[in-house]
């Protein structure tokens, strides 16, 4: 599963829109659309904003598996 979707399947699990969790990490909602498309790259420190508010680690929410 890509980053973008698995950053969207946490939000839905916490039941948060894509404007709570921007309100919640000081972004726009945008932003969160952007990064749910694959359409921009976070910094770090967005990163882990985003994971410190899905309760989830870097990780987990963003570590691509290598495929054979």
């Amino acid at each position: 599963m890509a980053q973008n979707e698995r950053m969207k399947r946490a939000r839905k699990e916490l039941g948060l829109s894509q404007e709570e969790l921007a309100r919640k990490i000081g972004v726009s909602r945008q932003t969160i659309n952007m990064i749910e498309r694959g359409d921009y790259n976070p910094t770090l420190k967005l990163c882990i904003q985003l994971c410190h508010a899905l309760g989830t680690t870097l990780d987990a929410l963003f570590w691509e598996e290598e495929t054979p």
